[in-house]
């Protein structure tokens, strides 16, 4: 029996519409009166560009190792490309899986009880029913990614179109009956650029980061993308800029209306909005539009992470089951099943304010920090013709990221770093005695294959 791999099917408008849709999904919504709050003033707008300045800047970084390893996985094969595929890459990679298997159903479990909890705009939902809903938001994009990926393009670009519809039409709200341009004057009211108002930012950014993750997800669907070592860093930089505008515009919009006094202490703050300049039919119709994009955003990340334990499990390193792909429509069915049935439990058992802290303290230790260092050691290592595309002022960016990450991290709070750490302390337990089971790094009594 011949082995089946996974088909490059992907485009470039495919792929940015993938990373896209994972990037607004609920965040935006549910966090624009989280970060007013916490900014408590109409400088907010810096946190959110804060936001787009750290993913950009960590976007190089991704489209080096994008470029230059267009695998399935993403970082599962970028770290132990770095750190050495027969030495401590394997327990670099080994703990990204194992964060990942918990970080990645939490992500998906985020934009599930955020879609739950705009659902209740329309109908008050008891605890109950808030936490069936959630679920059913996750078993139903399992049915939906249990497909070919050239069915899940298309998909994924009838998703985005949503999105697009719906930051199109807050943002043209405010610029029809709001005072669009009163924000950005105000911006500075009251602000004082001193070690308080930085702190705000990092503690803010903390929200606004969570609202921007996924501008990396066609690097886990490398092996699937199309002319690779150019459409995912495009993929990436044009979906970055699309939507830092339209987080942007879309914040102005609002507040150009709904004064950020009333904005921060709402919950359905765009819905208020549309029911402000519209009224009450078009604010249901506008809650309908951001659970279809809070519902694409789920799709998305479950479809970038379950490439991640697939990758491990194809390459020896995780459970052989994850590696499985299906015998017809050539996707990772065992995977995408897993991640699913893991989120669907955390979408029952926890609050959202809590998941967004712990997605990014367990992440930014092995995936972000772990990977910009791994790049530093390949580019030192390596020839550069191994790398199709190449950051300006290397390493200049690569600095700068690991320094915002590490502030980022510290802004999560104490009790995140700490759960982060454990995390990552048991997973270390869990691969040494695994290395030490299978004779692998740093026990290896025999070669391991590449």
């Amino acid at each position: 029996m011949s082995k089946i791999d996974l088909e490059r099917r992907l485009g470039l408008m495919q792929a940015t519409a993938i990373n896209m849709i994972d990037m607004v999904g609920i965040g935006p919504f549910i966090t624009l009166p989280m970060v007013i709050g916490m900014m408590n003033g109409p400088y907010f707008i810096y946190a959110w560009v804060a936001g787009a300045i750290l993913s950009f800047i960590d976007a190089f970084i991704w489209s080096e190792l994008g470029a230059a390893f267009p695998r399935a996985g993403g970082s599962y094969n970028f770290l132990k490309e770095a750190y050495g595929k027969s030495g401590a890459g394997r327990f670099m990679s080994f703990l990204f899986v194992w964060q990942t298997m918990i970080q990645a159903p939490l992500v998906m479990a985020s934009a599930a009880i955020g879609f739950a909890s705009y659902f209740s705009f329309l109908v008050p939902l008891s605890p109950l029913g808030s936490k069936l809903v959630s679920g059913g938001v996750v078993v139903l994009i399992v049915l939906l990614l249990y497909r070919k990926i050239e069915e899940i393009g298309k998909i994924s670009v009838l998703l985005w179109i949503g999105v697009l519809l719906t930051m199109l039409w807050i943002i043209g709200g405010g610029i029809a009956y709001g005072n669009f341009t009163q924000p950005i004057k105000q911006m500075n009211d009251g602000v004082t650029f001193n070690f308080a108002f930085i702190a705000a930012i990092g503690f803010a950014s903390v929200k606004t980061v969570y609202s921007y993750l996924g501008y990396y997800n066609a690097c886990h669907l490398g092996a699937e993308i199309i002319n690779p070592t150019k459409n995912i860093p495009r993929s990436m930089f044009l979906s970055i800029a699309g939507i830092a505008a339209l987080y942007l515009l879309m914040n102005i919009s609002v507040v150009s209306v709904v004064p950020w006094q009333q904005a921060k202490e709402s919950e359905f703050v765009v819905s208020l909005f549309i029911q402000e300049i519209a009224g009450s039919t078009a604010a249901k119709i506008a809650t309908c539009l951001i659970l279809w994009v809070a519902f694409a955003s789920v799709f998305s990340a479950t479809l970038g992470y379950s490439r991640i334990p697939y990758a491990a499990a194809a390459d020896g390193a995780f459970f052989k089951v994850f590696g499985q792909l299906h015998p017809t429509k050539h996707f990772p069915h065992f995977s995408v099943l897993a991640l699913g049935a893991v989120a669907f439990v955390f979408s029952l058992l926890f609050k959202l304010s809590d998941v967004i802290s712990a997605i990014l303290a367990m992440r930014i230790l092995i995936q972000f920090i772990g990977q910009a260092i791994g790049l530093i050691i390949l580019r030192s290592n390596r020839d550069k013709k191994e790398f199709p595309y190449r950051m300006p002022l290397f390493p200049l960016p690569v600095i700068l990221a690991i320094a915002m990450w590490v502030g980022i991290l510290l802004s999560t709070g104490i009790t995140m770093v700490l759960s982060g750490l454990a995390v990552i302390s048991v997973g270390t337990v869990v691969y040494f005695i695994k290395a030490k089971i299978n004779s692998e790094w740093p026990f290896n009594d025999r070669p391991v294959p590449d």
